[in-house]
């Protein structure tokens, strides 16, 4: 796993077509999140060679390496979706979904319709925090300290969007979206470009298998067993 990610990485990286910065802001929120998903399991794991123990946390050597097992298995992935992200258009790629591997219509503008609404979350969340500001100049500053802050801001964000996105599953059923047969708009064809991308994703798999096996980092074979050694 840990070769599949460093070349996840590396063809992220090299074909990514943006900015090194803009690129690397999203790299460091997967991995961050990635690490967040895998506390948990590193934490409160089970395992009989123990790191550290305080209290109701218990780190072991196989909770530590199942949790970076996870963790490296969610970075790789995100890796490839931010590929896919920085070098195709949202819409093309839910089309291509639904025209090649005939994903249901109301499952595909479910997803376009939730990344269409990050940016308006942003806008409002931005919005609400000017207003907020101004309404704290008038009045005391113990009312809005600590977690009295955060359920000024996310609470009437919640709402808005949820009202927001109301209102837009209902102008969509009122100018005649069904789950249904369809046609489209765009055509997406199959080109050459994506057999390419495909054989590429191949090779990274192949390529990952074949070091691990002829040039092993860990040792580890299988994080599923009971004892990793």
């Amino acid at each position: 796993m840990l070769y599949i990610t460093i070349l996840m990485l590396v063809f992220l990286l090299m074909f990514n077509g943006t900015q090194f910065k803009i690129t690397a802001i999203f790299i460091t929120i997967s991995i961050g999140f990635a690490l967040l998903s895998s506390l948990f399991m590193i934490l409160y794991g089970n395992g009989s060679h123990t790191i550290l123990k305080f209290g109701f946390i218990h780190i072991t050597t196989e909770s530590l390496v199942r949790g970076l097992h996870v963790s490296l298995r969610t970075i790789a992935i995100s890796f490839f979706g931010i590929l896919i992200a920085l070098t195709s258009q949202v819409v093309m790629i839910f089309y291509s979904l639904m025209q090649h591997l005939k994903v249901k219509s109301k499952v595909a503008y479910a997803f376009m319709a939730a990344i269409r609404m990050i940016p308006l979350m942003i806008s409002s969340l931005i919005q609400l925090r000017r207003s907020l500001k101004m309404r704290y100049q008038m009045i005391d500053a113990a009312n809005y300290r600590g977690l009295k802050r955060f359920k000024h801001l996310i609470i009437p964000l919640l709402s808005q969007n949820i009202r927001k996105a109301h209102q837009l599953s209902v102008a969509m059923e009122s100018k005649g979206f069904r789950d249904g047969p369809r046609t489209y708009y765009y055509n997406v064809p199959f080109s050459y470009k994506d057999i390419i991308f495909i054989i590429v994703l191949i090779a990274i798999i192949t390529m990952a298998y074949y070091c691990s096996i002829t040039l092993p980092i860990t040792g580890i074979d299988d994080v599923r067993l009971d004892r990793v050694g």
